[in-house]
């Protein structure tokens, strides 16, 4: 394992720490859980490790279809390297049907199929009680990315989201919706942080039960359990 060296920074569910490689950073995945901007708080047991094993696996699928994203390798239970992006101060959220904030923007029933998706762009790290929706434009004047570096977000995006569909279909989870990050890599946009059931609303397809963060957030019973069944359909166990 590459030695560990400062934080570089700290999420609601990773710590990034530097190495003594400046094109690299180690990731560590915590159990901790946060909802509604730190209004709830608490742990789900064992999620770090799952969402570390998830990320291998789906970055590692995106890769297969030429997709290139900061994922090098999983190290250990809960560390993984990756690339050491400069980070883009916005993200990305795909959505195939009405969920959450959707449904309080613009009152369409939770649950509701779109007939396209619906890509969205939201600031990071703010401190409002809901990180602001943006557009195009706004991303130009605050100099976040150029142009072109759109038109690759969102090729990249609807690609990722028509992979991950497919992908999922095939062991019965419906993705609802998900969050993407990008950074840039040596001039080049690539997909950061992670895709696991933190940063995506996974439904079962027969019961359209949530098997994500939702259940933590909605104080369903069976969180962790629910973590574990996405990994273990992905490793083909189910």
């Amino acid at each position: 394992m590459p030695e560990i060296g400062t934080v570089l920074r700290e999420g609601k569910g990773k710590k990034i720490y530097a190495t003594d490689d400046p094109d690299q950073a180690i990731v560590f995945f915590k159990d901790e859980a946060m909802s509604f901007h730190g209004l709830k708080r608490g742990r789900i047991l064992g999620k770090g490790e799952v969402n570390n094993q998830i990320c291998e696996h789906l970055f590692s699928l995106l890769a297969e279809n030429g997709i290139e994203s900061h994922f090098i390798r999983r190290i250990d239970a809960r560390h993984s390297l990756i690339k050491r992006c400069e980070m883009l101060p916005f993200s990305v959220r795909i959505r195939n049907r009405v969920a959450g904030q959707l449904s309080i923007r613009t009152g369409l029933p939770v649950g509701m199929k779109l007939e396209q998706p619906v890509v969205e762009y939201v600031m990071r790290d703010t401190e409002m009680d809901v990180d602001p929706v943006i557009n195009h434009t706004h991303i130009y004047a605050m100099k976040a990315a150029t142009p072109e570096e759109m038109d690759e977000i969102d090729r990249l995006s609807l690609k990722i989201n028509d992979l991950l569909k497919a992908y999922l279909k095939d062991i019965n989870i419906e993705l609802i919706d998900f969050k993407l990050q990008f950074g840039r890599f040596h001039g080049r946009i690539i997909v950061a942080d992670e895709i696991t059931p933190d940063t995506a609303r996974f439904w079962d397809s027969n019961t359209h039960e949530p098997l994500d963060k939702d259940r933590f957030r909605r104080d369903m019973d069976n969180v962790a359990e629910a973590y574990q069944e996405v990994l273990h359909r992905m490793l083909g166990a189910g």
